[in-house]
């Protein structure tokens, strides 16, 4: 039994009635999938499920896109801060619970969203929840990368380091900056994501705790402040030129991907047949990618 289902047995969360018995992956995320250790209690759920094959593919039911009553379209649901009593050996547990459609899913790891990745290269030990579906996703992972992520990386390490600007944090956040003199979790967060990317670009594949000992000492405050930001500006210059010699394509090559995503459905649904793009539209498409390189 996952997570949710247990959950929702115990009325301590609300999903879609067909969501727990339809979740396909969950894995744990934050410090304890970067292997830094941390007092907090809290743990972050990250996954996606197969919906019912009405809900991806509507016209079943005989809704005309555009045209009278449209159905809601289900593509994520969360739930924040579910305390459950029993786990960690009767201590109880705080958890912060994200599902997602798989097609959602699918189409967030395709622009190389952060935290998507993460979800994505999470090691083993991390999996709450893993199908056969969500086992033949966790080995295809690295279908999705491509250099987009550059983009997408550097800009969530500039929001971290503009939440170091902050000059009126509250609550734990004020405390951090009280005994280091700045927020050393935004600053750990920024390193993190500039390394995941660096990861991403030279080789091709990430490993979540390969920088896990630099994260703890920032998090112990062993780096300044002036450190952290050095850190950044020299590591963006690094990066852009990585960006330009990295072996990755591009952008992401939404076949494959496509054909992974079918194959999942076909799992879960039966046999699933979509009109594939003749040669005309795939030149096109190629074009496209070639003009926007340039």
């Amino acid at each position: 039994m996952n997570i949710v289902q247990t959950l929702a047995n115990r009325n301590l969360i609300s999903p879609p009635k067909w969501l727990p018995n339809s979740v396909m992956y969950l894995t744990i995320m934050g410090s304890e999938a970067y292997g830094v250790s941390s007092n907090d209690s809290d743990r972050d759920v990250y996954g996606f499920c197969v919906p019912p094959r009405e809900v991806v593919f509507p016209h079943l039911t005989g809704e005309i896109l555009g045209f009278g009553k449209q159905v809601k379209r289900f593509s994520q649901w969360q739930e924040h801060h579910i305390h459950y009593q029993d786990d960690d050996a009767g201590k109880g547990r705080d958890y912060d619970l994200t599902v997602y459609s798989i097609v959602k899913y699918f189409q967030l790891c395709m622009d190389n969203n952060p935290n998507m990745i993460d979800s994505l290269f999470t090691p083993p030990r991390c999996h709450l929840t893993i199908t056969q579906v969500g086992q033949m996703v966790y080995e295809n992972r690295r279908l999705f990368l491509h250099k987009g992520c550059w983009h997408k990386f550097k800009g969530y390490a500039y929001a971290q380091l503009h939440k170091m600007d902050n000059k009126n944090p509250v609550g734990k956040r004020k405390e951090l900056v009280e005994e280091f003199g700045y927020d050393v979790k935004f600053a750990y967060h920024l390193v993190r994501l500039l390394l995941e990317v660096e990861q991403i670009l030279a080789e091709g594949d990430l490993d979540l705790e390969r920088p896990r000992e630099q994260l703890k000492a920032i998090r112990r405050g062993e780096w300044t402040e002036g450190q952290i930001r050095g850190f950044f500006h020299q590591k963006e210059t690094e990066l852009e030129k990585l960006y330009n010699d990295s072996t990755l394509p591009w952008t992401a090559d939404e076949g494959p991907i496509k054909e992974l995503l079918l194959e999942c459905l076909n799992i879960c649904y039966g046999e699933v047949t979509l009109k594939q793009p003749g040669r005309f539209e795939k030149a096109v498409r190629e074009i496209q990618e070639i003009v926007g390189r340039i």
